[in-house]
């Protein structure tokens, strides 16, 4: 019995050999001739084979990310690819390049540049913020009579704008004071002048090149660039609810530039600071101040109310730079 025994295991142990040396045989000879590699398909369709998948997916997320060429923001593609790991003969050669190429000729790009307004009406364009600023505050220098009513707007499209130097755009946009300009003189009792209701908006942080403290203490209720179906457009400031009448303190030291009642913004006060800065005290229920008056950082300035396009009471604060809105957020609260 245990002679048998033995018998068969060592039978077992001769083919338990040969099915190991097979299957050595046969990867040996698939590692031979093959090597592992992955086919990529986009929309269904095989379009090539990929030896470093990772490699190949990063390459492509950089140019939906960036594009290829100065001015892009992002490229939309549909269509990504898929992979699948499959054996590949020898001899055979990946076609990464053809690839990416393949995805190229299917992505949109969308161009960033800057449109300069007059008047809510673009005029003008220049490739970067940096140039867009230099034409405000060249106009600024030279006093253009225009000057309170150019912004900047930060523009998303698929077709790339013709742009102009920054010197150009000063030539054409600069309108020449007239010789004899009359002057109205402000006064305590004044509760007028000029606002810019833009829309334009930026989600980056700029350097204000002063200091901000709250206006008021309590709940933010609705945050900058937020959609709302009691506004026509992204939220241009910050939302801070309160009760009625709370003392609105200035933000930082300023000129007024306006303190009076604005369509949907009820009863403002617009602060001018350094820079080309400015802030927005909105929905006011009693202004305290009038145009022309400087006013102290801390000081009071207004009363939170509910006036103009509002549900309850609660102080809407706006930080502009040069006419665009930026988010109060990175700055205070």
């Amino acid at each position: 019995m245990l002679k048998k025994l033995l018998l068969h295991t060592r039978r077992s142990i001769k083919m338990l050999i040969l099915i190991l040396l097979s299957i050595f045989l046969i990867i040996g000879l698939v590692v031979l001739f093959y090597r592992p590699t992955y086919k990529v398909y986009i929309n269904g369709e095989q379009v090539g084979y990929t030896e470093n998948k990772s490699k190949l997916q990063a390459k492509i997320n950089d140019y939906i990310e960036n594009g290829d060429s100065s001015n892009v923001a992002y490229v939309q593609v549909d269509n990504l690819p898929e992979y699948e790991m499959c054996l590949l003969k020898k001899g055979e050669t990946a076609n990464d390049d053809k690839i990416f190429e393949k995805i190229k000729s299917q992505g949109i790009p969308y161009y960033r540049y800057y449109a300069i307004l007059e008047n809510q009406e673009e005029k003008l364009y220049v490739s970067n913020f940096t140039e867009a600023e230099t034409v405000v505050n060249n106009l600024k220098e030279k006093e253009s009579n225009n000057i309170d009513n150019i912004t900047i707007a930060e523009k998303y499209d698929t077709e790339l704008k013709d742009f102009i130097s920054a010197e150009e755009a000063v030539a054409k946009l600069y309108v020449e004071k007239p010789k004899q300009e009359i002057k109205v003189a402000s006064s305590k009792s004044s509760k007028s002048g000029y606002v810019n209701t833009s829309t334009a908006i930026s989600g980056k942080k700029a350097s204000l090149g002063i200091s901000l403290i709250r206006p008021v203490s309590g709940v933010i209720t609705s945050r900058f660039a937020a959609s709302s179906r009691i506004r026509s457009s992204s939220h241009t400031g910050l939302d801070i609810a309160t009760s009625t009448g709370t003392p609105i303190k200035a933000a930082a030291s300023g000129k007024v530039t306006f303190s009076g009642t604005k369509g949907s913004y009820g009863k403002m006060v617009v602060i001018n600071h350094s820079n080309g800065v400015q802030t927005y005290y909105a929905h006011c229920s009693k202004l305290y101040v009038s145009v022309g008056e400087q006013v102290a950082q801390g000081q009071t300035i207004a009363a939170v109310g509910s006036t103009g396009n509002s549900t309850g009471p609660h102080l809407h604060l706006e930080i502009r730079i040069n006419g665009v809105a930026y988010n109060p957020q990175n700055y205070v609260y």
